[in-house]
């Protein structure tokens, strides 16, 4: 019979100065991007280079993968010394795993296999292409340490270093990039790797500096009723989420494929990628909701679903406003420069995501309760009928509707959330309540 945990009083106030550093470290993050693609644009032949620079980053999407959910893992995972000792040696094997495969790509003709044939890249820019992934192979590295401290941070509460970081990880890459662009040297792809493996470097470093020093002076060496001690234990919480992040990799190139197959296919595939980009944009600040539960759940399980109520309302209110008022084509015609046509076509496909935006915040704060529980095998049933779903309900939908085109996209992927969501509640229905306890060695 378990003993269950007692109730503790965390106030809203704690919530928010938790949640919202987290939440704007993810929203800056699309600025790295924006000022990337800007230094870019300014050189003579911008559409090489740009499409130089977008197809390694489309790979580095990929690898990058396993290395965020280090974060995950250590925050869950790591409360002393001899947790986080275990967790390195881990992290030491993915880092390795990615080290081996970039260099297979760069240097041996595997490389020049998946840019040509998977990624289509024309082969007088193969060459400028890899040379380009050469310098971003590193950011999945850098990416991973930042991570991996990135769960000290949020375990201790010191959030507010996730966007110190990446403020002056912005700063360095805007400064740099004014460098490339003042000097005239912004002649091939290679320019925007630079600037973000620069970028990554010193996020990487101000995560680095914060959680050593955590490491040093407040963390112990053993928590006695901390049973996390070997990489064993660390691997076997890592290992689902990594299979189901592997699963989630074939949901883009599956709703692309069909939408190359709708009525109108250059418009179908630039809405749904201007409708999708607006949707990021505004779930990328709630993207951490699995955080409050990781870390406040067992302390405060009411106030915890409280406040993640109050959250799941606004990313799908803030779509709402874009999508239904004049807001929305107003900041699409004058911010984004979309012309007429595409523009109504992009509100029609951001109206489908709404249901995307409602769903998201309840999906991953049932996430953060399958990790606290560590039933992350779940998380690999889940996204496989994310993705099964996903697929039947885009060919369906193209065979029957066509016409719709990017909104077939935006459909295809909420109901896909949606079934991952109803997975999720099943697998939480069916198991007692009373297992949500501390992750013990034999449930990891």
């Amino acid at each position: 019979m378990s003993v269950s945990t007692p109730t503790e009083i965390v106030t809203w106030k704690q919530l928010c100065f938790f949640f919202v550093p987290l939440g704007l470290s993810a929203t800056l993050v699309t600025l790295s991007h924006v000022i990337i693609n800007s230094t870019l644009a300014r050189a003579a032949n911008p559409e090489v280079i740009i499409a130089t620079y977008a197809l390694p980053l489309s790979l580095l999407g990929l690898t990058e993968r396993p290395v965020v959910l280090l974060r995950q893992t250590c925050s869950t995972l790591v409360r002393d010394r001899i947790s986080f000792r275990a967790m390195g040696a881990v992290s030491s094997y993915v880092f390795a795993s990615i080290i081996l495969l970039g260099l297979i790509i760069c240097y041996t003709p595997v490389g020049a296999w998946v840019f040509l044939y998977f990624f289509g890249v024309e082969r007088e820019l193969l060459a400028a292409t890899i040379s380009v992934y050469r310098i971003l192979m590193f950011v999945s590295i850098f990416s991973g340490l930042r991570c991996l401290f990135h769960g000290i941070i949020i375990f201790n509460m010191r959030t507010k270093w996730l966007t110190i970081g990446m403020t002056v990880r912005l700063l360095v890459m805007y400064l740099l990039s004014l460098y490339f662009i003042l000097t005239n040297h912004v002649t091939s792809g290679r320019v925007g790797a630079i600037i973000f493996l620069v970028g990554m470097v010193i996020e990487a470093a101000v995560a680095i500096w914060e959680g050593t020093s955590l490491l040093r002076q407040v963390i112990p060496e053993k928590v006695p009723e901390h049973p996390i001690e070997t990489q064993k234990q660390i691997f076997n919480f890592y290992r689902p989420l990594l299979f189901s992040s592997v699963i989630a990799v074939i949901i883009g190139p599956s709703i692309n494929a069909m939408l190359g197959k709708t009525t109108h296919i250059h418009l179908a595939i630039a809405s749904f990628a201007i409708a999708g980009s607006l949707t990021q944009l505004v779930m990328s600040f709630f993207s951490y909701i699995h955080q409050i539960v990781l870390n406040f759940h067992r302390k405060a399980p009411d106030t915890v679903f409280r406040f993640s109520l109050l959250l799941s309302f606004i990313p799908g209110s803030l779509i709402a406003l874009l999508g239904y008022t004049p807001l929305g084509p107003l900041f699409m015609s004058h911010v984004m420069g979309v012309n007429t046509e595409l523009m109504q076509a992009s509100l029609g496909t951001l109206r489908i995501f709404m249901l995307l935006t409602f769903v998201f915040p309840w999906l991953d704060y049932m996430n953060g309760i399958i990790m606290l529980r560590g039933q992350t095998k779940v998380m690999v049933a889940s996204q496989s009928a994310n993705a099964i779903v996903t697929i039947i309900t885009s060919v369906t939908t193209v065979l029957l509707t066509p016409g719709w085109n990017g909104m077939i996209g935006a459909m295809a992927q909420s109901i896909g959330t949606v079934a991952e969501l109803l997975v999720v509640l099943y697998v939480l229905h069916r198991t007692a309540d009373h297992q949500l306890h501390k992750p013990s060695p034999k449930n990891l």
